[in-house]
């Protein structure tokens, strides 16, 4: 298949077959994470647009590492893995939380110079961002088949089955492994593999264990932006399911346990109080200092990550590190 400058159609799997938005499953999501005994939400919900703005500003902190870490994976192997990518021919180059791709463009470019036989498929639950993605592809690889798909993950994966029966490279890039549970990262795994073919391969970031002083400042900068980002979480609440969270009456708290390899983000609230929340028909009851917990970041060792992939179906072919051994960008394939 000769790469061309069709650029088809964003699909759009982000709706219910119902035709209703995921606004419900939201406020189904809010409403129960704080009707628990220990308050949780899901830390996917951060990325609205001013989320994923304060993101963008959180990449470009000097403590927050992992971006720096990956790029330099990228720019100093780059051709190495694409070649891994492009040895058996054509391929969907599969891209799972794209965002704005800055770092996949490193590859994708390389690629094209390459001559690579494939196309791009990035995958993100922002519409917005797929159509940005999409625009700035146009202009910059104009002659690379993009089709952006704006869903769930496995509802996208579901979708390329049916309908993309080719050879598939997936990338999991970033840390996005670490805001897994250990188990729910099994699971996770083990749902990707349950769509690819042997053989078919998997790129994954992992930000590898390290002095934990190094990771905490990369979760509590000193300009506040990642406070921002967890407070934006129940912003979102107030504007979209009709919540009344008084933002400054909580604050962003983050703790690093380094015997579990796990960084875990917090909001705390500073005194007693109510909340009411529209969508949900409920008042949630916080006592002082009571903590929510939104994220967990993950931090693996090769081996942890070698024995995670090999119980899920993936065999190692190849690490790839940058020059602090900070980060890890791991190819996997389907066994």
């Amino acid at each position: 298949m000769e790469l061309n400058s069709t650029l088809a159609p964003i699909i759009d799997l982000s709706r219910k077959q119902d035709g209703t938005s995921d606004t419900a499953a939201f406020a189904k999501d809010v409403a129960h994470g704080l009707s628990l005994n220990r308050k949780d939400l899901p830390s996917r919900y951060f990325y609205d647009g001013r989320g994923s703005q304060l993101f963008q500003e959180i990449m470009n902190l000097p403590e927050y590492y992992l971006t720096r870490a990956e790029h330099e994976v990228f720019t100093s192997n780059k051709a190495a893995i694409c070649s891994k990518f492009a040895e058996e021919g054509f391929f969907h180059l599969i891209d799972l939380g794209a965002g704005d791709a800055l770092k996949t463009k490193i590859l994708l470019q390389q690629l094209s110079q390459q001559k690579a036989d494939f196309d791009y498929v990035p995958v993100d639950i922002s519409g917005d961002a797929m159509q940005q993605l999409s625009d700035s592809l146009r202009t910059e690889l104009p002659d690379m088949t993009v089709q952006a798909v704006v869903g769930e993950y496995f509802k996208a994966l579901e979708w390329l089955q049916e309908n993309k029966s080719e050879r598939k490279v997936v990338l999991f890039l970033g840390s996005n492994i670490g805001n897994f549970e250990k188990k729910d990262s099994i699971e996770f795994l083990q749902s990707v593999r349950s769509y690819l073919s042997p053989g078919d391969k998997l790129l994954m970031g992992v930000d590898l264990r390290k002095n934990p002083d190094v990771i905490l400042k990369a979760y509590d900068d000193a300009a506040g932006i990642t406070a921002e980002f967890n407070l934006n979480l129940l912003r979102r609440i107030n504007r979209e399911l009709g919540g009344e969270f008084i933002l400054e009456q909580f604050r962003h708290y983050a703790i690093y346990n380094p015997l579990e390899g796990v960084m875990r983000s917090f909001l705390i609230s500073l005194q007693e109080q109510d909340v009411y929340i529209r969508d949900t028909g409920k008042t949630y009851h916080f006592d002082a200092w009571e903590a929510i917990h939104t994220e967990n970041s993950h931090k693996y060792s090769v081996d942890e990550i070698e024995e995670l992939g090999n119980h899920c179906g993936f065999t190692i072919e190849k690490v790839y590190y940058d020059t602090e051994k900070h980060f890890a960008d791991v190819l996997f394939s389907a066994s």
